[in-house]
């Protein structure tokens, strides 16, 4: 049977795939074999809607999927040895056991996937990482807009998950822009005042956890500007 393998930013049909499957087989598994027998016959799935494909233990072995949109998809044990994945959204995609050897996961998008028992994976996680070492600029929005400044010191530990958002263990207040103080908007208390060291209650050690323990700031001003 043919199954169409869709643009993720046109909706177009990008790929018709031949498929040999049970016609009520769950559109996860038809997509799934349709992605491999797309790469087998070296298609192009730049930026495709790969979306909950159920690709358990795939050969993916240099597969072009960049940009692609995996969101979702199971991908336990499979192997993707050399994948080119820059770009692509892998967002509460299950990776548990895959092989990630030479995997491209360059500005993918990551929050919330299963890594668990992955192998090969330090490196390809390692080309997601923003965050320095050393003593670094970091900016945090407050209540009523106040935007802070922060320095993270080269002995504070620092995190992020696969997203923008960081943690730091503690920081100083280099400067507060919009008021006097800057107050959490998370918990409505903790105070930012310019000169001042900041610490949290605790600061959670697991980098995969976005939103656990810790001073949590952006990079770039924008992003806390617009958070």
């Amino acid at each position: 049977m043919k199954f169409d393998i869709l643009n993720r930013f046109s909706g177009e049909v990008q790929v018709s795939a031949e498929i040999d499957c049970d016609a009520n087989a769950l559109p996860s598994v038809k997509l799934g074999l349709a992605v491999k027998w797309a790469i087998k016959e070296k298609a192009d799935l730049y930026g495709a809607d790969l979306r909950s494909a159920d690709l358990y233990g795939a050969d993916l072995r240099s597969a072009d999927l960049r940009s692609a949109d995996l969101y979702g998809a199971n991908l336990r044990s499979a192997n993707l040895y050399g994948a080119d994945l820059y770009g692509a959204d892998l967002r509460s995609a299950d990776l548990y056991g895959a092989d990630l050897y030479g995997a491209n996961l360059r500005s993918a998008n990551l929050y919330g996937a299963d890594l668990g028992e992955a192998k090969n994976a330090e490196l390809p996680i390692a080309q997601t990482r923003i965050l320095p070492e050393g003593s670094i600029i970091g900016w945090k929005k407050c209540q009523k807009g106040v935007i802070v400044k922060l320095r993270i010191p080269e002995e504070a530990k620092r995190s992020h998950a696969f997203g923008r958002k960081c943690r730091a263990e503690f920081a100083d207040v280099i400067e507060v822009i919009g008021g006097n103080v800057g107050i959490s908007m998370h918990d409505y208390s903790t105070e930012y005042r310019a000169g001042q060291r900041v610490l949290p209650d605790k600061f959670d050690e697991n980098w995969m956890e976005e939103c656990a323990a810790g001073i949590h700031f952006f990079i770039t001003r924008i992003e806390a500007e617009n958070y």
